[in-house]
């Protein structure tokens, strides 16, 4: 009788343990950086407003496995949703990091181009407004659950002003072709093999020129 009575119990508490596990691997980490750290690490990139979609790809497949975005407006950050990047001396809020410096977007990059995955980087510029609506987008989303990366970038792309025609999509390189038929982006690829790849992460950096009016 008192095994009987024991058994629900038992199965019960094993579902309640289960979800919990669950919906412990859906939700992100969420590191939450001081605003004087943010403060001290904030880096003016200059050049233009821009937003820098990054699509990391695998060789074989061609598939898209991690989408990030470097927003460039009156400071420099990433959004880098679900990802694992870190860097010490950057200060990271949500899934934004702070004080991006060509020097921590070139650790960002060769962190993820490797012998297995390369790296599609489609730069647009856009004006401060927009720069700064994504920001702030990008701040309230928060910690990202994983495999959300593309989902939620896509749906911040799509509120802003221009960026409406792009598809809601959880897949990287969905968003990545997408983005790639917007007026003025410029695409270039990071490949491990490329001798220049040090410098060539530099130089996809580079600040942009305002478009000529």
């Amino acid at each position: 009788m008192t095994l009987m009575f024991w058994r629900p119990r038992l199965a019960l508490l094993l579902v309640m343990v289960l979800a919990l596990s669950v919906l412990g691997a859906c939700g992100g980490q969420v590191i939450w950086a001081s605003d004087t750290e943010i403060q001290a690490a904030r880096h003016v990139h200059g050049g233009a407003p821009e937003l820098t979609l990054v699509t990391i790809v695998h060789h074989q497949t061609g598939r898209g496995d991690h989408t990030a975005l470097f927003i460039n407006g009156r400071e420099r950050v990433i959004f880098d949703p679900a990802g694992s990047w870190q860097l010490d001396s950057i200060p990271q809020r949500g899934d934004v990091h702070y004080g991006m410096t060509v020097d921590a977007g070139a650790s960002f990059y060769l962190s993820h181009v490797r012998e297995t995955h390369y790296a599609v980087v489609q730069r647009i510029v856009v004006t401060p407004e927009v720069a700064e609506q994504a920001k702030a987008l990008a701040v309230a989303a928060g910690a990202v659950a994983p495999a959300r990366c593309a989902s939620t970038t896509s749906a911040i792309l799509r509120q802003l002003p221009g960026f409406g025609g792009l598809r809601s999509t959880f897949f990287p390189h969905v968003l990545m072709r997408d983005f790639a038929l917007l007026p003025g982006v410029q695409s270039v690829e990071l490949h491990h093999d490329d001798p220049d790849i040090q410098a060539r992460t530099r130089r996809v950096q580079a600040p942009l020129s305002l478009p000529a009016l």
